[in-house]
């Protein structure tokens, strides 16, 4: 399984994946997506899948977060981003490390303090 990917998304948001080489599967919707991560959840380390699907799947992924592998990562589609990527890269950081590195919350709000 040595550093194998995939995408799950649309068929338009995966093609420039699937030119890459990263193994491509289309999802017109949350069921069909699910479906897919359960099937391929074993044989990939990073699986990227678009935040359109990634939101209404929000309680199915958090299984995902108990096991080092699969990494499920949402991307913005080719319709752009909603900002659930950020969002749950923010989290996570904010879990391991304790602080937010996106400086959106305390460390902002401490410089804006001395500012006043």
């Amino acid at each position: 399984m040595t550093g194998k990917m995939a995408i799950v998304g649309d068929g338009d948001s995966i093609m420039v994946f699937q030119a890459a080489g990263v193994s491509a599967f289309a999802a017109e919707n949350e069921k069909k997506a699910r479906d897919i991560l359960r099937k391929i959840a074993k044989d990939y380390e990073v699986i990227f899948l678009t935040e359109e699907l990634a939101r209404p799947l929000a309680d199915f992924l958090k299984r995902f977060d108990e096991a080092p592998y699969p990494v499920v990562l949402p991307i913005p589609s080719g319709r752009g981003s909603d900002g659930l990527g950020e969002e749950l890269v923010r989290g996570a950081a904010e879990r391991a490390l304790g602080i937010d590195i996106f400086f959106n919350n305390g460390p902002r709000e401490a410089s804006e303090e001395t500012h006043q």
